[in-house]
């Protein structure tokens, strides 16, 4: 028993001693190598500081790789219909990080996108288009494609290129126009997009953008996942507007030419059934022929027009300028007129008439007024038509809806107008009081007109390439039916 005590008295012994070493060896450690406890501790400050830089790494890659390549693709779309966000639970809490992740990121850098098209004969279609794709980034730049594009890609445009950059750039919604640019999106103008522009998404609308070859010119974008769609504007097209535009043909003929029937080609009488925008008789001549053949008891028919236009309040507060209004010092301007088929030469007097004054009205008179001072086919573009058209440009205010013809003191008193400007051009001619009161007041503004052109000059420059218009419209007409035929809902922007 004592052999026994002695023993485990030196293991306890020989334990303690151990324990005063290794007590030891840190001190020692630290008068001789310099504190490898500090060293210890700066390692584990560097550590958590690579993994801290670690995680913030991968978080933006995740976010830009959700941003420009995994929410493009079809999968990402049917979770995004099946496996919505509910409020109040996980994906609720997370889809709102998500959101405040994407505005924040907005903010240190806006979001550019790109749209390009030929926008000849540009109306309210065409402006709601821009109006979707500005909703969908923070800054728009709008290509406009050249002459020689459009000649070999579509056929002959009606309104020539620095025609249409002037409509362009008059669109409120348009930060930047560029020019040159080629129909087809191709590999190297996607570069020099990306590159020089910092474009981020290039958006077209769902109906199809084919080339001669029968390829899409977006191809190229879609395969890049930097393309968006929007939305089709419904009840408009050019093509549909080159249809009203012949049913012109005898209006605008020499009176010569009107004093006998004229035989059209079965082409022109084609395009005329297809966009329907009035009856078939057009001429003078024609609609004494139908009067003499009627029988006094039935009426005559007069030409109509049907727009497949449904106008919406929806879509009137979409163009409207929300938040907009004089203040009781503001020098209000108001233009009156038809403005039908809004182009550069109504542009050009509305941006001189806001350079008068702060805040611009624009009237525009019925579809019936237009129609007795300028003829049965006019207006070609119906009221509400044309209030959209007005409305998309950036030097308009506001507008009256079915303004009277003739100024009047109401009207004066109502709006707190200081002037009424027109142009030096008038595609009618004015009622004798119809500027009177204006003048009497001393507040009638004539502005030169820098420019000539007029909606008929337009329906001239059709029907004076009458025959490829007709061909390129009679195709166009065709990829039109195919779309209405095969085309789904799209959620409009």
């Amino acid at each position: 028993a004592r052999a026994l005590w002695s023993e485990g008295e030196g293991k306890g012994a020989r334990r303690k001693e151990g324990r005063e070493r290794d007590t030891e060896r840190p001190a020692m450690g630290s008068l001789v190598g310099g504190g490898s406890s500090q060293d210890w501790d700066l390692q584990k400050i560097v550590k958590g500081v690579s993994l801290l830089a670690a995680g913030g790494a991968c978080l933006w890659l995740g976010s830009e790789l959700w941003d420009r390549t995994v929410q493009h693709y079809a999968w990402s779309t049917w979770i995004r219909t099946h496996l919505r966000y509910r409020p109040g639970s996980t994906t609720g809490y997370l889809s709102k990080v998500l959101k405040n992740h994407s505005d924040n990121r907005r903010k240190r850098r806006p979001r550019r996108v790109y749209m390009d098209g030929c926008f000849d004969m540009m109306h309210y279609g065409h402006a709601n288009a821009l109006r979707q794709a500005k909703s969908c980034g923070d800054y728009l730049i709008v290509g406009v494609v050249t002459d020689e594009e459009i000649l070999k890609n579509k056929g002959p445009p009606v309104f020539s290129e620095k025609e249409r950059i002037t409509m362009v750039e008059a669109v409120k919604w348009v930060d930047e126009v560029i020019t040159g640019v080629p129909y087809e999106v191709s590999s190297e103008f996607m570069k020099m997009l990306f590159t020089k522009h910092k474009i981020d998404y290039i958006i077209h609308g769902d109906d199809p953008c084919l080339l001669p070859d029968g390829r899409d010119a977006y191809e190229l974008a879609k395969k890049a996942g930097r393309y968006m769609e929007i939305k089709r504007t419904e009840g408009v097209s050019s093509t549909d507007i080159v249809g009203r535009m012949l049913l012109c043909y005898h209006q605008v003929v020499s009176p010569f030419k009107r004093q006998r029937r004229v035989h059209k080609t079965k082409s022109m009488d084609k395009i005329e059934q297809d966009f329907s925008m009035g009856s078939d008789i057009g001429s003078d001549s024609e609609l004494e022929d139908a009067a003499s053949s009627s029988s006094p008891k039935t009426p005559i028919k007069p030409p109509t027009r049907m727009s497949n236009f449904m106008p919406t309040s929806r879509r009137l507060i979409q163009f409207a300028n929300a938040g907009v209004k004089a203040g009781t010092d503001s020098v209000v301007v108001y233009v009156d007129g038809a403005f039908d088929m809004f182009h550069p030469g109504h542009v050009e007097i509305l941006k001189a008439a806001k350079s008068l004054g702060d805040y611009l009205i624009v009237g525009l008179h019925d579809d019936d007024i237009v129609s007795r001072t300028r003829g049965r086919h006019y207006p070609i573009m119906n009221l509400h038509e044309r209030c959209l058209s007005v409305l998309a440009c950036k030097y308009v205010d506001e507008i009256v809806i079915g303004a009277p013809e003739a100024i009047t003191r109401e009207l004066l008193t109502t709006f707190n107008i200081a002037i009424v400007a027109h142009g030096t051009v008038y595609e009618s001619d004015p009622l004798p009081e119809q500027y009177t009161m204006a003048v009497e007041n001393g507040i009638f503004v004539e502005i030169p007109s820098k420019s000539k052109l007029s909606t008929k000059e337009i329906v001239r420059r059709i029907l004076s390439n009458k025959e490829n218009f007709e061909r390129k419209f009679q195709k166009k007409n065709a990829s039109e039916t195919e779309y209405y035929k095969n085309k789904t809902y799209v959620q409009e922007q």
